[in-house]
């Protein structure tokens, strides 16, 4: 996978969290590439979600094959 193939989805999970959690902004999801549990625990903070929720979102985000 080359870098703009790997940037294209991550941008593409971020999209899809933020219209999951419409109160995500750009900020709260910027530079968390390649950072999986500091962006699962920034998502739990600004959602009120649990750890599972949030994996289980990211995971249905990974699987979509966008």
């Amino acid at each position: 996978m080359n870098t703009t193939t790997a940037k294209g989805d991550w941008n593409i999970m971020k999209g899809k969290l933020k219209q999951k959690w419409a109160q995500l902004t750009d900020d709260d999801l910027k530079d968390y590439e390649g950072k999986t549990d500091e962006l699962i625990g920034n998502i739990q903070k600004r959602t009120g979600e649990s750890r599972e929720a949030v994996e289980k979102a990211m995971k249905e985000c990974d699987d979509c094959n966008c």
